[in-house]
């Protein structure tokens, strides 16, 4: 990590550096008095794997302090665990009706795994680098930085590393992590041709030690004093860590037969996007733990391994045309593999080693502007072997007065569960399984309302046929199930800032329902989060700062419990939690690019101790001092 962090610097000054000389034609020592136009912040372009455009933002807002955290984005919905870089459960169902593939399983670990839609692309007039730092709850710290520099106008690179290490305040919660990524943005000259790629390499661990005993769940919940210092609390084992790895080429380019990149005119043009991802997840324990997960094959060196690999190859055709819109029609072929190095054989047949698939995938989308409609449609198909599924998505957007816009819309998927619920083995007897499940299909109707005098609306109304989840069997055992009924929920969100000349109040507000299938699915009434802050300019200007209080909130529901060998979270209706207040303190400035975050996390339980929970057996994080920075190098 200190290398690369070594090489970003230098990267900096060097291209910095050499750049200064460029922009006058000569070095700095022999510069006249003319005056060098320096690019504006809006040259500065972020893109997407989707070609969707944004700027590079500097500025500090209450949405910024949000996002400061391990994930680098908002975590409302999210109840993290106490360590940086754990897990976190979720306070509303987040559902991908986009994948057709089923997926790998260890999800409750992907939280910081970057997919290839979590990487972005640059185009920067002058060298950018950017520093993220904040401090985690005990001993270690972390850290994402990130350096890109165009070495023509046409040709981008970026090289990025975020790192986190941190004991915690808990017995053998240790993290560890690593997301390198590097990326490569180019067009030809006449803007015919563009390519763009990236590779990603990650390791995310984790130590295991499967939540408090039952005699430290009892002394933490009575706020036993002497228990204040949490490192004395018993945990059920200390010799068990999981750690999810991958590595990822992406490769998506273009090239123009009518029209170019810019162009507003006519455009058509061929596109084609190969993905490859491995990934492969590992949960070790040096010894067996005493048959809190049931017997095991081995009493020592339990050593689980689950490998996935996944190829996507797809050709595209695209006309763009100012009356009939943009019109995509796509075919591909999607190839994955998923395997053990040994078949199970127990009392209830034959687990096989690997899941296969060979599938060939048709699609296209749609969008145009009609009527004042802004029209946007999407379909994929899957055909082949086990794993045929499909995607449809439909919207329209309009624009109902100069403050309000609607978008409104459909969606609909069916797709395999994912794969550790078909199949799994481990050194743990309980935990080996093949299983025949159908799709799970999922309908959902949305809206969304940005009512500027009132507040930003959205909603959803979902239903899922064949809904699977994991919980506890009649021994105890954590299994996978399919629900047999219907799975229904709804869920209104509002958002809405108030201002009072430097003072501000900033909601969030989310109510939801499961009207059908609460047993399978559990999540909380009401979710909150609100914001009380000043905001002014200070010292001439030279200092920007924010500082109030926040309150984050959650009624009491069926708290899902978390499994550590899965490294999933499992549905359990035995005991609520939740329906207690966190509230945060904080004070963020902003001194050039450098915008500088302090706050007392969860400062409420200083006053009134803490006996909460993330999930059942693993307590919410205490108080603590949090500070770090997010700093941006414009050279």
């Amino acid at each position: 990590m200190k290398k690369i962090i070594f090489l970003l610097s230098f990267l900096s000054f060097h291209f910095g550096f050499g750049q200064e000389q460029n922009m006058s034609g000569r070095p700095k020592s022999e510069k006249s008095k003319d005056t060098v136009k320096e690019p504006t912040i809006d040259l500065f372009k972020i893109i997407s794997v989707d070609n969707d455009t944004t700027q590079v933002d500097t500025s500090l807002t209450i949405q910024k302090d949000y996002k400061f955290n391990y994930l680098r984005r908002d975590l409302f919905g999210l109840l993290p665990f106490a360590n940086t870089g754990q897990t976190y459960n979720r306070l509303t169902e987040f559902r991908d009706f986009k994948s057709v593939i089923p997926k790998f399983g260890a999800r409750a670990r992907h939280y910081n795994f970057m997919e290839s839609s979590d990487v972005y692309y640059y185009h920067v007039p002058t060298p950018l680098t950017e520093l993220y730092f904040k401090t985690v709850p005990e001993q270690g710290q972390q850290l994402d930085a990130f350096f890109t520099v165009n070495t023509s106008e046409r040709l981008n690179f970026s090289v990025a590393y975020k790192g986190v290490r941190a004991l915690g305040r808990y017995r053998h919660i240790l993290t560890s992590s690593g997301n390198f990524r590097t990326t490569l943005n180019y067009q030809t000259k006449n803007k015919r041709y563009r390519a763009k790629a990236h590779f990603i390499s990650q390791d995310l661990l984790n130590e295991e030690n499967g939540g408090l005993t039952d005699d430290a769940v009892g002394s933490y919940i009575s706020k036993v004093p002497e228990f204040d210092d949490r490192s004395v609390l018993d945990v059920n084992f200390e010799n068990a860590e999981s750690t999810l790895y991958g590595k990822g080429f992406f490769l998506d380019h273009e090239y123009y037969l009518i029209g170019a990149q810019d162009t507003i005119q006519n455009k058509l043009f061929f596109s084609h996007r190969l993905d490859y991802s491995y990934k492969k997840f590992q949960y070790l324990q040096s010894a067996a733990a005493n048959n809190i997960l049931g017997e095991s094959f081995q009493s020592t060196n339990l050593n689980d391994e689950t490998r996935f690999r996944n190829l996507d190859n797809t050709f595209a055709v695209n006309f763009d045309n100012d009356v009939l819109g943009k019109l995509t029609g796509r075919a591909g072929y999607s190839f994955f593999d998923y395997w053990y190095d040994s078949v199970f054989v127990g009392e209830d047949g034959v687990a096989e080693d690997r899941l296969e698939g060979r599938l060939v995938n048709v699609g296209g989308s749609y969008d145009n502007y009609i009527g004042g409609f802004n029209l946007h449609g999407d379909v994929s198909f899957n055909f082949g072997d086990d794993f045929s599924g499909n995607h449809i998505l439909a919207s329209a957007g309009y624009q109902l007065d100069q403050n309000n816009y609607l978008n409104f819309g459909l969606k609909q998927s069916s797709r395999a569960p994912n794969l550790n619920f078909l199949l799994y083995q481990s050194n743990y007897v309980n935990y080996n399984w093949q299983n025949n499940f159908d799709n799970e299909n999922a309908q959902s109707l949305f809206f969304e309302l940005s009512a500027k005098m009132i507040a930003k609306f959205s909603g959803e109304i979902t239903q899922i046929q064949n809904y699977t989840y994991f919980s506890l069997d009649y021994n105890a055992a954590v299994k996978p199930f399919q629900f047999g009924g219907d799975v229904r929920y709804y869920k209104v969100k509002a958002e809405r800032e108030f201002s009072f000349g430097k003072f501000a109040l900033d909601n969030t507000v989310l109510y939801q329902n499961v009207s059908d299938g609460a047993d399978v699915l559990n999540l909380p009434e009401l979710v909150t989060r609100n914001t009380f802050y000043y905001k002014d300019f200070w010292f001439d200007k030279a200092l920007y700062l924010q500082t109030g209080l926040s309150l984050r909130y959650f009624s009491s529901y069926q708290m899902d419990a978390y499994d550590p060998v899965l490294a999933e979270f499992y549905v359990q209706n035995e005991t609520e939690f939740g329906n207690y207040p966190v509230v945060d303190f904080f004070f963020n400035g902003k001194v050039d690019q450098a915008r500088i975050f302090f706050k007392l996390e969860n400062l409420n339980f200083l006053i009134d101790g803490n006996n909460n929970f993330s999930a059942p057996r693993y307590p919410h994080n205490d108080f603590m001092v949090r500070f770090g920075l997010v700093w941006n190098f414009f050279l």
